[in-house]
């Protein structure tokens, strides 16, 4: 059993004392919980002469009522009732005799603020006054409904661990637990919300993490004082560097491997109670266009999957304003022929290129917000069949060119192979600026906005971190795992822009392969080669003894 003992400064404006009358202190409470039905309070007596009053108060089916009644109301009911203190302060030593003796319960804490107390249960733990003892005990008794583990809906898993943070707080420092064995993971308890009380955890590795984010951090939690949270999403915004910014400067995530990785960088990770959405900081560019897969598949496979998807980002982000600049001010860029092509399909059209890109490029944001909003399966037959007929008629009609089609319909191919969700609608809204910029200024509207982008991501920081490191700082080292990723052996430190503690994580150096290589091809005397390096297998045994000879028993040799 783990007791605990917290006592509240009185000088504290919310410090409400525990009086040694019950009665006062069950007024106070009855009062703060008026109209709340699904408070469960009860008073009873225990001793020889029933003569010791007590009062328990819990949220009904927030508790785990099977915990109370084993623990909690059968232990001060039945074996309390004959309980006979030494003369002297009789309640204080009644109340001792209660917390180290009769409750079973495992996590117990003693408090003296009622305050405390309403926080205490309305969190689902049960709390216990004595009369005539002028503190409380804290009985943790959680045991809400919760969702079980299943693998994240938003995070598709092609390799790796198929399980995912859920809504419930201890549940989610649980899997990280599981990932992360080692003393030196510390989970900070804190709380954000003046009338919610949402609980948080921060999550870092002691001798890893660069300390001053985490204090950046947590003086950033600290100036936060709103009514409630409901959403990561809400603490991402009060804490992010540039609010003004079209780009996420923290990564969210629901799978705890990527949590775990990011936490053997050196990062801070934050797990708020009632979403399945934790937090990372600080984060770059490269953390948005990696995936853990990336890490569980052999080097040359994630080196050309990192290039697709960049090549994927810049389809999405400059294919529909290339077509619009080539097909409205540059033709002569382009081979003659293609040009005399995209001008026949587009006689019948009425609209400028801008005008019907812009129309399909709405048009199909339209059907893919729809798609995220209705159920999965009708979702995604919305989507597909929608674009097909919507597509097809506005060619029939003469409304659009087959090309735009081709060129809408390769850019959401494109958007979609990018990973982060967040980051994905930040390019696509830069897409429609640079429609813009190219619909009045061609090619050289086009160029300007990537300049301007290309100026504010180098500028942008994530808690001190530049954005587009390690290109913009960091060390030669640091490159081998961003755009490009280098053989795993050859990675044995982490970032430096991230880790400022313990920077080897693969401490082992790779032997030389061929120096240990067998050569079990036979010789022309049919012997086999075991290499210049190889030890014998057998160089170190000791001869087996034979059993059933008594000389061998007395320790003479065989023959």
């Amino acid at each position: 059993m783990r007791v605990i003992k917290k006592n509240k400064d009185s000088k504290d404006k919310n410090f409400v004392p525990v009086l040694r009358e019950l009665d006062k202190n069950i007024e106070f409470l009855e009062d703060i919980f008026q109209d709340c039905d699904d408070i469960v309070s009860r008073e009873f007596t225990v001793g020889v002469n029933q003569n010791h009053r007590m009062y328990i108060s819990y949220v009904d089916v927030m508790t785990n009522e099977d915990m109370i009644q084993q623990h909690v109301l059968r232990p001060l009911l039945l074996e309390a009732r004959l309980i006979s203190p030494d003369p002297g302060d009789i309640k204080k030593k009644l109340f001792e005799l209660v917390l180290k003796g009769t409750l079973s319960a495992s996590d117990i804490e003693v408090k003296d603020n009622l305050d405390e107390a309403v926080l205490a249960i309305l969190s689902g733990d049960t709390i216990l006054l004595i009369d005539g003892v002028t503190e409380f005990i804290v009985i943790s008794t959680k045991g809400w409904p919760t969702r079980g583990l299943s693998e994240p809906p938003g995070e598709s898993v092609i390799r790796g661990p198929r399980v995912g943070f859920v809504e419930t707080f201890r549940y989610n420092t649980v899997l990280l637990r599981r990932s992360i064995k080692d003393p030196r993971l510390k989970i900070k308890n804190t709380q954000l919300g003046e009338r919610t009380k949402t609980n948080m955890g921060i999550a870092y590795i002691d001798d890893i993490v660069n300390y001053k984010v985490l204090e950046e951090l947590e003086n950033r939690l600290e100036t936060i004082h709103i009514d409630g949270i409901f959403e990561s999403g809400q603490v991402e915004q009060l804490i992010e560097d540039d609010w003004l910014s079209l780009f996420p400067q923290i990564q969210n995530t629901e799978r705890p491997d990527i949590v775990s990785a990011a936490l053997l960088q050196g990062k801070v990770a934050l797990i708020i109670d009632n979403t399945p959405t934790a937090l990372i900081v600080p984060t770059t560019f490269n953390d948005f266009m990696q995936f853990p897969e990336d890490y569980y598949e052999r080097w040359w496979i994630a080196n050309l999957i990192r290039w697709i998807r960049l090549s994927a980002l810049i389809i999405s982000f400059t294919l529909p304003s290339i077509y619009i600049a080539v097909a409205s001010y540059h033709p002569g860029i382009i081979p003659s022929n293609l040009a005399i092509f995209i001008a026949g399909t587009r006689e019948t059209v009425p609209f400028p290129v801008f005008i019907e890109a812009l129309i399909m490029e709405i048009t199909f944001e339209l059907l893919r917000e729809a798609g995220v909003r209705l159920p999965n399966q009708l979702g995604s037959t919305i989507g597909i069949v929608g674009s097909l007929i919507i597509g097809q008629a506005a060619v029939e009609a003469g409304l659009v060119s087959p090309i735009m089609v081709i060129i809408v319909a390769l850019t959401a191919i494109a958007s979609f192979s990018i990973p982060s969700y967040n980051f994905t609608i930040s390019f696509r809204i830069l897409r429609f600026i640079a429609m813009v910029a190219t619909g009045f200024l061609g090619l050289y509207g086009l160029i300007l906005v990537v300049i301007a982008t290309l100026v504010h991501l180098s500028v942008l920081k994530s808690f001190g971190v530049p954005y587009l490191a390690p290109i913009v700082s960091g060390r030669m080292t640091d490159w081998k795992d961003s755009i490009i990723k280098a053989p795993l052996p050859s990675i044995k430190e982490r970032n430096s822009y991230t880790a400022w503690g313990d920077r080897k994580k693969l401490r082992d150096l790779r032997v030389d392969i061929r120096a240990r290589t067998v050569d079990i091809e036979p010789k022309e005397d049919g012997t086999i080669d075991k290499g210049k390096n190889q030890p014998s297998h057998t160089q170190n045994l000791k001869k087996p003894r034979k059993i059933g000879n008594k000389d061998n028993d007395r320790g003479e040799k065989d023959e």
